[in-house]
């Protein structure tokens, strides 16, 4: 015979084993204590493991240890772009036409690969990043193909597109370089394919600084030619400081440093009878930094401020380290970083090619003579 149990001893073992299975809330009769919803459960042990202790930093460059520089074991360099940390650059290879996001504490990213003739000294010649990047997220490059020399605009995610064809194209003389000199000015100078005639043509844009405005692939405005007579291309610099741009170039009779200052005016700055390679600049303050690619050397072109008018020869800045170097480019610190050529160049070494610090110890850019080093 079944014994009924009064109900209040049924809710007391039902809400036992409720507290028991899965902590509900609990209503004490003594008046001295507050009213709480948290279980009261022993801490159990925990499924989810305690994270690893993080891992020592990887000694850079992982794939290939090159030391004192930012990136070595490239191929050929040409266009150098300094990103806003000044640690990392976008640089390209010339023969490859691959360009690649490298940095200090970083293994090299390809970041596009395009397609260049890269025979004789044409291929992939320079880079330029719109300096709207951040909103456009577009970039241009100077390249060869097996007809022509041509710019071409690279937006993220999409093929690269024309812009300007048509640039001659010989066995040599098919180095140039962009820089943009405003937000919509984008200046190209072109190599004169081996022809100094195509140079002084006004009908050809061999051997020229041309200039675009509004770089765009639809209903672009006519191409504008800023400067004539130009050889083989070295490269292009802007001092910002006045607006003065710098233009190095090789011709048959010597290799060259000419200016076009804010106000159009252009003058020959320095002339190297010897030819010893021009190549890439940069400049700040009325200095001038050139790449010499066949001596191996990095020098100085100072200027007085108030005249515009060279102070002395050439000072030698660099000899030697990292050898033939073609590319100059200026981080936001003010260090300077160049590029070498020596696969190229026929002299390469065991790490070539490099991204390279010009001062590695710091100190910026040698204004005055006795910050050369």
């Amino acid at each position: 015979m079944s014994v009924r149990r009064p109900l209040r001893g049924v809710f007391a073992v039902l809400c036992a084993a409720l507290l028991v299975g899965s902590g509900c809330a609990r209503f004490d009769d003594a008046q001295s204590q507050p009213f709480t919803t948290e279980p009261e459960l022993a801490p159990g042990p925990t499924s989810t493991p305690p994270p690893p202790p993080p891992l020592p930093p990887t000694p850079f460059p992982k794939e290939c240890p090159a030391p004192g520089v930012m990136q070595g074991c490239l191929d050929s360099t040409s266009g150098l772009i300094m990103l806003p940390d000044s640690q990392s650059a976008l640089v390209a290879e010339r023969t490859t036409g691959v360009v690649k996001e490298i940095s200090v504490r970083a293994e090299p990213k390809v970041k596009t690969t395009l397609p260049v003739d890269g025979s004789g000294d044409g291929g992939l010649m320079d880079i330029a990043m719109s300096p709207t990047y951040q909103q456009d997220r577009l970039m241009y490059a100077y390249v060869s193909t097996p007809t022509d020399n041509r710019v071409i605009r690279i937006a993220d995610g999409d093929i690269p597109k024309p812009i300007l064809t048509g640039i001659p194209k010989g066995a040599d003389g098919n180095t140039g370089s962009l820089i943009f000199t405003s937000p919509t000015t984008l200046l190209v100078q072109t190599g004169d394919a081996g022809n100094p005639a195509d140079a002084a043509n006004p009908g050809s844009l061999a051997g020229k600084v041309l200039r675009i405005e509004q770089p765009t692939t639809v209903d672009q405005a006519p191409t504008t030619t800023a400067l004539s007579g130009l050889g083989a291309g070295g490269g292009m610099c802007r001092d910002g400081s006045d607006g003065s741009l710098y233009i190095t170039d090789r011709t048959p009779t010597g290799d060259r440093l000419q200016r076009i200052t804010k106000d159009s005016k252009t003058s020959t700055v320095w002339t190297w009878p010897d030819r010893p390679g021009v190549a890439g600049c940069a400049a700040l303050d009325g200095t001038v930094l050139v790449n010499l690619v066949n001596t191996k050397q990095t020098v100085a072109v100072r200027m007085a401020p108030e005249t515009g008018a060279v102070t002395g020869d050439p000072e030698v800045v660099r000899q030697d380290q990292h050898g033939h170097a073609w590319a100059l480019a200026m981080s936001p610190d003010g260090n300077i970083w160049g590029g070498t050529v020596n696969k190229t160049a026929g002299d390469a070494q065991k790490l070539d090619d490099v991204v390279f610090p010009l001062f590695p110890q710091g100190g910026g850019f040698p204004r005055k003579n006795e910050d050369a080093t």
